[in-house]
């Protein structure tokens, strides 16, 4: 692992988010809270959360973080047949958060997928990226 003992602990703050793409009928499923395995969007937020925590064990090399914030946000695209998810994570710390925020991102999306399946296999996974990052010595970042 990097040597992080030396950078002045910060706030910071990082953004990501992803898109899962399916069959109208699958994301009929999902609005209407009737999939077989329960409530797939509060699934998938509490799976988000949960894997932004695990973060530095499933990562090589990534220091483990004391999280201070994690939201999961997810909205559903009817006219592209998707869903879109936003995870926000935040740490007063000596090292980012932004692979706690895209695990996290990732995580959420394919509990989507684990949950429905079983009715759709050909949905997509798509667009995981880094919106913003802030905090430390390279300050603020946004996606251009």
């Amino acid at each position: 692992m990097v040597d992080v003992g030396s950078k002045a602990e910060t706030a910071r703050v990082a953004r990501a988010a992803g898109s899962i793409f399916m069959k109208p009928e699958t994301l009929a499923l999902i609005r209407s809270g009737s999939a077989k395995k329960g409530d797939v969007l509060g699934i998938a937020r509490i799976a988000a959360i949960q894997a932004s925590k695990r973060t530095g064990d499933l990562i090589p090399l990534c220091h483990p973080i004391a999280l201070t914030r994690v939201t999961a946000d997810f909205a559903i695209d009817a006219e592209r047949n998707a869903v879109h998810c936003q995870v926000t994570a935040e740490c007063f710390g000596r090292t980012g958060v932004e692979m706690e925020a895209l695990t996290a991102t990732s995580v959420g999306l394919l509990t989507i997928y684990d949950m429905c399946k079983a009715v759709d296999r050909g949905m997509r996974i798509d667009n995981l990226r880094l919106l913003e990052k802030s905090g430390g010595k390279s300050g603020h970042w946004v996606a251009g």
